[in-house]
C-alpha cells in the first residue's frame, strides 16, 4: 500500500507517516519508482500508536515497546501489563503533583514565595532583617582601602 492510500485509511497525513518511518516507528520498502509501499497491518498499527499516544504513552515509549507487543504471545496480557506500568506512573506523577500543589498554597501569603513553608513569615523576618552598620564598619570610611586618590 502506498503512503497516500495508508495516509487515508489511517486518518493522517502524509508527512506524519514519514515522520513514523524516520523514527522507526513503522517500516516499508521502496518499490523500483522510488515510492514507499507499506504492509496492510501498518495501518492497525498506526491506529494503535494515535490510542497510545492519546493514553499518555511518549513515541519513544511506543517504539521501545513496540516490538515486545507483536512478539508476545498474548499480546492482550502483555498490553495490560503495560497499562498497569503507566498507571503505576501516572500515580506517582499524581502523588507528586499533590504535593508541589501542597507546598505552593501553603506559601500563598507569606510575602515571600521563596521563604521555607516550614517557617513562619514573624519567626524569620526577626532573623532576616539586616544588621544595623557596627563601629568597624563605619571606622573604615576615610582609610585607605577606600581611597582613590593618594595623599
Amino acid at each position: 500500500m502506498r503512503i497516500g492510500e495508508l495516509a487515508a485509511q489511517a486518518g493522517m497525513t502524509r508527512d506524519t507517516i514519514r515522520f513514523y518511518e524516520k523514527v522507526g516507528l513503522i517500516t516499508g520498502h521502496r518499490l523500483p519508482n522510488g515510492y514507499r509501499d507499506f504492509p496492510p497491518e501498518t495501518v492497525t498499527w498506526l491506529h494503535y500508536i494515535r490510542t497510545a499516544q492519546k493514553l499518555g504513552f511518549s513515541l519513544t515509549e511506543i517504539g521501545r515497546h513496540g516490538e515486545d507487543l507483536r512478539e508476545a504471545p498474548d499480546s492482550a496480557e502483555a498490553l495490560s501489563a503495560l497499562l498497569q506500568q503507566k498507571v503505576h506512573l501516572i500515580d506517582a506523577r499524581i502523588a507528586e503533583l499533590s504535593r508541589l500543589r501542597t507546598d505552593l498554597t501553603t506559601r500563598i501569603g507569606t510575602g515571600c514565595p521563596l521563604r521555607p513553608a516550614d517557617h513562619p513569615p514573624e519567626a524569620q523576618a526577626s532573623s532576616s532583617q539586616l544588621p544595623a552598620a557596627s563601629p568597624l564598619t563605619q571606622s573604615t570610611k576615610g582609610t585607605s582601602m577606600n581611597r582613590s586618590r593618594t595623599p
